[in-house]
């Protein structure tokens, strides 16, 4: 997509990653906004070594050790995209603060997208989910790992939206407001 969608939009190029439990909508959120600002995106689920996905796909939650590689690779991916200066979203579940400061080191700017959606709902999602390797029974050790974004990691928090559309307008929205392309007002 042209620079005139992300002007259309009125929002700067941010490198975004959208964060929250397995099955909170992450993918969903980060394709749509991808598809409507143009921004490059990567799937973080992708990065996995592949020794991740087998102990995952078995029912084995990750230990900080597992995921520091993984955690690495995101970092890149995210670093080349704040040098370019271009834009960028990447899904990553960013449960800790100890995860989320691996990735925004040495990329200042990154903006994290929390998903905060209740646990009954996203066990019903994990349930219906077809062709993922996390199964549902990863989830309460997900759960249990999430330390929510603090007000000093400057998160946009997104609640559960009726639809993903509505989601994804939501989110836009408060993009729009905090970060708005330069040499343009902030919306009121």
């Amino acid at each position: 997509m042209t620079s005139a969608v992300l002007q259309d939009q009125g929002i700067r190029p941010l490198v975004l990653v959208i964060m929250g439990v397995s099955g909170c909508g992450k993918t969903t959120l980060a394709a749509g906004l991808h598809n409507l600002l143009g921004w490059p995106y990567q799937e973080g689920d992708l990065l996995h070594p592949k020794a991740n996905v087998e102990k995952m796909a078995a029912g084995i939650p990750l230990t900080d050790a597992d995921r520091l590689p993984w955690l690495e690779r995101c970092h890149d991916w995210l670093k080349q995209r704040v040098e370019s200066g271009q834009g960028g979203i990447l899904t990553c579940s960013a449960l800790k603060r100890s995860y989320r400061d691996i990735l925004r080191a040495d990329a200042p700017g990154i903006v994290f997208v929390y998903l905060q959606i209740p646990p009954d709902i996203l066990l019903a999602r994990l349930e219906r989910r077809r062709g993922h390797y996390m199964p549902p029974s990863l989830l309460p050790s997900q759960l249990a790992t999430l330390e929510p974004p603090t007000p000093d990691e400057h998160p946009v928090v997104v609640t559960l939206e009726e639809t993903p559309a509505d989601m994804i307008a939501k989110t836009v929205g408060m993009l729009q407001e905090r970060y708005p392309e330069k040499g343009k007002p902030a919306s009121a």
